[in-house]
């Protein structure tokens, strides 16, 4: 396995378990696109490697993620994966891939996943934890996509919402932008099992253990059938006309601030609170 410079890698049980953890705790895990690469490259190798059967998936730290990284000195620095094309053209190659592609792509892994949450779990947090096949979570969880309320955006590009929430929940969620726990998402059908904080990592991996009992071909069949359905009930397609509207919305914010910003800002509407949370947070907040 190679050397990650963002994430851990670790394997139980000859290798038939992995667990992959975002490492920028002091950013409460904001996900720069370079931890978004090495998430890859290490996700596919978990896929190529016939032993493994769970992929555990999780963040050091207090927080699972606050998003994507919008603003650390390492995220600014990392020009080079940005488009070479210009305006809207650019942005949305550059988001396309590195935010709904690989989003994509993790949730049709050929291995079973298991999101392991805690803490705060914001945006481009929740959408990545989306895309894996069961969530679980710690008592002190927070899910939320709060870019409508903070950002003036739509939703976040891996729009799973009305999936995940139910047609009226997702509305109010992203209208509002309120958060909920673990408890509540338990409720909704989201998260599969809620644990106590100190013996999250434990119980999630003994959880893991339960599944990679079960033959890979069984688990897999499984897996797809589940898939298969969503994307016949428009899962696939939606996700991708979303996705379009996500590049409307920050092609509104470009035009509005004369190309300053391709998000919504206090003076433009956006409500000011949201830079006193990015302050309650210490880190930069996610998108």
């Amino acid at each position: 396995m190679a050397d990650y410079q963002y994430i851990t890698h670790e394997s139980f049980d000859d290798n038939s378990i992995v667990r992959l953890k975002m490492n920028r705790p002091e950013v409460r895990n904001a996900q720069n696109i370079g931890m978004l690469v090495e998430l890859n490259d290490a996700f596919l190798k978990a896929e190529a490697d016939d032993d493994v059967k769970v992929v555990i998936f999780g963040g050091h730290g207090k927080s699972f993620s606050a998003g994507h990284d919008l603003g650390t000195p390492v995220g600014r620095a990392e020009t080079h994966f940005r488009s070479k094309k210009p305006g809207a053209e650019g942005r949305m190659r550059f988001e396309w891939e590195y935010f709904l592609e690989y989003t994509q792509r993790w949730r049709d892994l050929r291995k079973i996943t298991i999101a392991q949450v805690q803490g705060h779990c914001l945006a481009g947090g929740i959408m990545t934890c989306w895309s894996c096949d069961l969530i679980v979570a710690g008592q002190d969880a927070v899910f939320a996509d709060m870019i409508g309320t903070r950002l003036g955006m739509c939703g976040a590009e891996f729009f799973a919402h009305p999936w995940e929430f139910g047609a009226r929940k997702a509305k109010e969620l992203l209208l509002t932008g309120d958060s909920i726990s673990a408890d509540e998402a338990h409720r909704l059908g989201m998260v599969s099992k809620v644990f106590p904080n100190e013996t999250l990592e434990e119980d999630t991996l003994n959880f893991a253990r339960r599944i990679a009992q079960r033959p890979s071909v069984t688990s897999l069949l499984i897996k797809e059938s589940v898939n298969q359905t969503m994307d016949n009930q428009g899962f696939y397609n939606a996700l991708r006309a979303c996705f379009t509207l996500h590049q409307i919305n920050h092609s509104h914010w470009a035009d509005v601030t004369k190309g300053e910003s391709v998000i919504g800002t206090p003076e433009f509407g956006v409500p000011a609170e949201w830079g006193a949370m990015k302050h309650a947070e210490k880190a930069v907040p996610g998108e």
